[in-house]
């Protein structure tokens, strides 16, 4: 809520007195904040929070924020503002400027070295504000924050508390408050000199607006080493070829952009330049321009302007005229002298006074570098009117002359999602880029080397509803085309198989993290040498999801896939050296049974990554013992609705993964209520995905059961882990008992010795239901004998039995017959045909 007090300090609102005595301690304060980090997760979180309060006028910000603001500019800013905070904005502009959704980690560039990168915070930023656009104070701010630096905005005593009040929303609105430490907003006359001194000698960088006196006058105030990031003024101005001049459509578009803002942005045209040396044909421009721009300005009636701006008006006006007798110029103005037209046949660049004041000149292109590179350090928007080769030859030259940026005619003053402004990127100005080179020995399979520090800092939950399979199948209904890129289904192994969707950015982020997990494991893109076996075709996207891990980890690869030719696939093994596969534990027992003779003569498979499904204890027996494989590790635990979700470290046995929290937030739920479970308890598995621009699952259920493990991982990384515990399918009603798939697994495994692979397959009977139970006949010739082990280790079974609600069978039957999903060849552990 704003108070009488002027100043917001760290999410308190404070008098000039208490201000004062603060900066004093303004160098301690920062060395205490930037000791801690800020994730760029707990950023986007608050500012997605706050601007779905400015996209509601009933909202109490809203009505909070639209008080500091004039009427007629109220619903235009806080439309701005909100947008500018959306997570799609912000996390556009992460990945456009700083390469990803979270810069701030130090990962490895390139997977084949121990070399690690970040984008680190310059520290303290101070923000000078000018006092003409509400909204960029503000966001700037947010830029600062989302590179992690403590930020210290100055705003004009003559401005109102918007941008106070709008920064101490962002603080309520993130629960870690990391935000609002790192927040400062001080409102004060320039003339106070003593703050302005405070806040400049103490700054790693300046960023700053104004003119060339006020840009000068801070950059005598840094230190030394103090990066001084100038928003200065800049001058814009539309370019039109002989043919477009002609066109009204084009001049229309033109009077719109000189009416819109009264030129007031850096962007508005103020020049409009014509692709000619003939005099002539620039006063016949200039006077088609004015009839256009008079039919345009009347229909938005312009604001008068101030005695000073006024009297400049005048004055550029009247030298215009006195010059018309010596056939340079040529004026037309309104009658009420709303707007005016100057042609001038001089080429050079000159401000014009504004509101609604052009002037209209001749440039040949060929002289256009020349002729404006004089002015290169105040060019800004080029607007070129033309053909298409135009456009690319004239952006060229403008280019050279010093234009950071070329639009339409009609758009100047419109921008999008990840624009540089005034030719650079803000975040990267705000940011320092730091790197740690580590001896591969020790840091080979570590791939972030803040993993190692602390567990991470992550937004809460959202409290939204669970989310299902058919909540998310019908939420794709009304996906938005623009987040709808990469389409793949899944398995089908538990069901009808589901469709999924993501924009490319969304699976780059993901194989990126994906990527970092693989090295974790004990990947090594260095050395081994890579054959990719999982399933491909029918859109199901474990083939290729692992090309594109291995691409960015830039290892060497045999894409060879999964396949019905298993000679083929031995062959090419051997004939290029892999020692590493990567596919479904079902294909690849079978491929090693198929060409045993082949694969152990080779002796070269050392690492098998798998994915989807588990081998059980006595298959990697037999991988290690008989095929000298040393190493056998989960690729990644994912879906393909929500990509990947954890992946196994060195240390990692069994199903236990760490999660991948730098996409998703994870909740374990009671199996019967919607309550968390105590620490370590087993429970159903809930995500969260936090890094899709499009399809964002909230809350998901995926299907899978597992407990938190606790206490530190061994491997030395202080993500959090689970360990899965199954799939809700794994559990199946019959005969009115409830029969967990696992535990017949391992009573087969434990009583029989059995190693091989187990079906269930459920149907209907005339008088009870039938349970059959396959088991592979490699490993198995007496149905009858596992049979009764089955029924003396698993109670269930006997009790349904012996009440005559199930009638119970085992059969022996050959590996290939058992039935598998046809996209990615995993095993249907149960079938149920009724």
């Amino acid at each position: 809520m704003t108070t009488s007090a002027p100043h917001l300090w760290q999410g308190e609102y404070i008098d000039d007195a208490e201000a004062g005595r603060r900066l004093a301690g303004l160098a301690e304060l920062t060395g205490r904040v930037l000791a801690r980090p800020l994730p760029t997760d707990v950023v986007l979180a608050a500012c997605a929070a706050v601007s779905r309060d400015l996209s509601d006028p009933g909202s109490a910000l809203y009505g909070r924020l639209a008080g500091n603001l004039p009427a007629d500019e109220a619903a235009a800013t806080l439309a701005e503002l909100a947008g500018a905070l959306t997570r799609q904005a912000l996390e556009r502009k992460l990945r456009r400027e700083l390469g990803g959704l979270r810069p701030e980690r130090l990962t490895r560039p390139d997977g084949r070295e121990t070399v690690y990168e970040s984008w680190a915070p310059v520290g303290l930023l101070v923000h000078i504000a000018p006092g003409n656009a509400a909204a960029v104070a503000p966001l700037s701010v947010v830029e600062g924050l989302l590179a992690g630096n403590l930020n210290v905005l100055k705003t004009s005593s003559s401005d109102t508390a918007l941008a106070q009040d709008l920064l101490a929303a962002l603080g309520t609105a993130d629960p870690t408050g990391l935000v609002t430490e790192r927040v400062v907003a001080l409102r004060f006359p320039s003339s106070r000199q003593d703050w302005i001194r405070t806040l400049c000698g103490q700054a790693d960088a300046i960023a700053a607006w104004g003119g060339e006196d006020a840009i000068r006058a801070v950059s005598e105030l840094a230190p030394p080493g103090c990066r001084v990031v100038e928003w200065g003024h800049r001058i814009s101005f539309a370019y039109l070829t002989p043919q477009a001049a002609t066109d009204d459509d084009i001049l229309d578009a033109l009077a719109e952009d000189v009416c819109r803002f009264e030129q007031q942005a850096c962007s508005s045209p103020q020049v409009v330049y014509l692709d000619t040396s003939d005099a002539q044909d620039v006063f016949a421009l200039a006077e088609r321009f004015a009839e256009r721009l008079a039919k345009v300005s009347d229909a938005r009636p312009a604001p008068r302007p101030g005695p000073a701006e006024q009297a400049e008006i005048t004055t550029v006006q009247q030298l215009a005229r006195l010059e018309e007798h010596l056939g340079l110029t040529r004026v037309f103005t309104a009658a009420d002298g709303s707007w005016r037209v100057m042609a001038d046949t001089r080429p050079a660049l000159d401000a014009s006074p504004l509101h609604r004041s052009v002037w209209v000149k001749p440039l040949p292109r060929h002289r256009v570098a020349a002729t404006l590179r004089p002015m290169r350090r105040y060019l800004q928007t080029a607007a070129v009117a033309g053909s298409r080769t135009d456009v690319a030859e004239l952006s060229r030259a403008l280019f050279a002359a010093g234009v950071t940026r070329v639009t339409p005619v009609g758009s100047m003053l419109e921008g999008y999602e990840g624009e540089p402004h005034d030719g650079v990127y803000a975040l990267q100005r705000y940011s320092r880029r730091v790197s740690v080179r580590a001896p591969g020995a020790e840091f080979g399979t570590v791939a972030c080397l803040d993993d190692l520090v602390a567990p991470p800092v992550l937004p809460p939950a959202p409290t939204a509803p669970l989310l299902g399979k058919e909540g998310v199948q019908h939420a794709l209904v009304s996906l938005d085309p623009r987040h709808a890129h990469l389409y793949f289904r899944s398995g089908g192994s538990t069901g009808t198989p589901a469709l999924s969707v993501f924009t490319c950015d969304d699976y780059d982020n993901q194989m990126r993290a994906a990527a970092d997990g693989l090295l974790t494991a004990g990947f090594d893109p260095a050395r081994d040498r890579a054959a990719n076996l999982f399933y491909s075709g029918g859109m199901y996207g474990s083939f290729i999801s692992f090309f594109s891990i291995l691409e960015r980890l830039n290892a060497t690869q045999f894409p060879i896939a999964a396949g019905p030719d298993h000679a083929m696939t031995a062959e090419a093994l051997v004939t290029h050296g892999a020692d590493t596969v990567f596919g479904m534990p079902s294909y690849l027992w079978q491929l090693f049974h198929a060409e045993a003779d082949r694969l152990r003569a080779y002796g070269g498979i050392r690492k098998v990554f798998y994915g989807g499904e588990h081998f059980t204890a006595e298959q990697r027996r037999v991988l290690t013992e008989e095929f000298g494989v040393e190493v056998i590790r989960s690729a990644a635990y994912g879906s393909t609705d929500l990509g990947p979700l954890g992946y196994q470290c060195t240390a990692g046995e069994g199903s236990v993964h760490h999660v991948l929290t730098d996409l998703h937030t994870l909740e374990i739920l009671d199996p019967h209520s919607d309550r968390p479970v105590a620490p370590g308890e087993p429970g159903r598995l809930v995500f969260t995905s936090r890094g899709r621009a499009g399809q964002r699952l909230e809350r998901y259920e995926i299907g899978d059961l597992g407990r938190e493990v606790q206490g530190a991982c061994t491997c030395g990384s202080r993500v959090p882990r689970l360990e899965l515990l199954g799939r809700y399918g794994d559990v199946v009603r019959v005969g009115t008992y409830f029969l967990n798939y696992r535990r017949i697994l391992r009573a087969a495994q434990d009583r029989l010795g059995y190693h091989g692979e187990l079906q269930l397959v459920v149907a209907s009977g005339s008088d009870r239901e039938m349970l059959t139970v396959r088991l592979d006949d490699q490993y198995a010739n007496d149905p009858e004998s596992a049979r009764d082990a089955l029924v003396a280790e698993v109670t269930e079974l006997a009790s349904a039995e012996a009440e005559g609600l199930l009638a119970l069978s085992v059969e022996t039957v050959r590996r290939e017959t058992f039935e598998r999903t046809a996209t990615s060849g995993k095993l249907r552990t149960v079938i149920d045909l009724r």
